[in-house]
């Protein structure tokens, strides 16, 4: 295995499958209905802004986020039973609905996690006196209405039998970079017995938004009315996602660190309800994902855009 890039490889579960990316490249394997696993690897290019510090963590989110959908379009055909190469005559997504659904999707979050929260906290001021006069009791209940709605949302879709197996994928993922960081093997007894949560998590990621919110938006002048205040939540949620993803990169940075353990351990309990515990056959597709990432280390060849079986399924 090659030297291993601390922080540097990432995951994300998919529909019967997970994704892995690197600063190099990225692998999706997905298991198909008749049990082969299906491998996808592309390269990827530097772009700009990845490593400015306290900028970066905003254009890693959008590039994340568009090359999520790549790997959940690709699941999708894989899952239901399509060829890889989309030999039936499926069209592919193309660039304008990936980005019609990749907008439609953030402004659902939008509405959701920004607007819905400050309204009910406005609401909240029209009956309570002190968060009317105080932006910090106002802010505060902003988000704590914020933080109730994800956690009552992340419960809701968990209750799925889809989403339950696609969490029980992202604990594959979990594992799988667990025992690369460990460097103590890769075999899939030895995955199995690795934690299914991990202090780099997305999951935890969005608790780290949730509380810094609160700080981020205390800067919005309290006297503004409510279309501006919403408007200037927009326009901070960029700087948001950089601040968050540095503390997420701190925490991982000095995890060892007894005051930095204690600040990872809500986003370790929240991945209770974001990651399930796998079978060895769903840690085998997370662990050739991983495998396909791990080919563009040293670029060996059918690494670049190749679609493959990947060996024979387990029986």
């Amino acid at each position: 295995m090659a030297e291993k890039e601390e922080g540097a490889i990432g995951g994300q579960a998919v529909i019967e499958g997970v994704m892995f990316k690197s600063r190099r490249g990225w692998a999706v394997a997905v298991r198909e209905p008749g049990g082969e696993i299906r491998l996808k690897c592309e390269p990827l290019k530097a772009r700009a802004g990845e490593k400015i510090p306290f900028v970066r963590g905003a254009f890693i989110l959008f590039y994340t986020l568009l090359l999520g959908m790549r790997a959940l379009e690709f699941s999708a055909q894989v899952a239901v039973g399509l060829d890889a190469e989309n030999q039936k005559g499926e069209k592919p997504i193309s660039a304008l609905q990936m980005g019609i659904t990749l907008a439609v999707s953030l402004a659902a979050a939008a509405g959701l996690f920004l607007a819905l929260p400050l309204y009910a906290a406005k609401l909240l001021a029209a009956v309570f006196p002190s968060v009317a006069s105080s932006g910090l009791l106002f802010n505060l209940a902003d988000g704590l209405v914020r933080a109730a709605l994800f956690l009552l949302y992340i419960w809701a879709i968990g209750m799925w039998k889809e989403i339950g197996r696609i969490f029980e994928y992202h604990g594959a993922e979990h594992k799988v970079i667990h025992a690369y960081e460990r460097e103590g093997g890769m075999e899939i007894e030895r995955i199995k017995q690795e934690s299914r949560r991990h202090p780099r998590c997305g999951t935890s990621f969005l608790l780290i938004v949730l509380v810094l919110s609160v700080l981020v938006f205390s800067v919005i002048p309290h006297g503004w009315p409510f279309y501006l205040k919403l408007l200037s939540r927009l326009v901070l949620a960029p700087v948001l996602a950089g601040l968050s993803y540095e503390v997420l990169k701190a925490g991982a940075r000095w995890e060892k660190n007894p005051f930095m353990r204690l600040m990872v351990l809500p986003g370790l309990a929240l991945q209770g309800l974001t990651t399930g515990e796998p079978d060895e056959k769903q840690i085998e597709v997370s662990l050739r994902a991983f495998e396909g990432v791990m080919t563009f280390t040293d670029m060996t060849p059918g690494a670049r855009g190749d679609v493959m079986p990947a060996g024979e399924p387990m029986k």
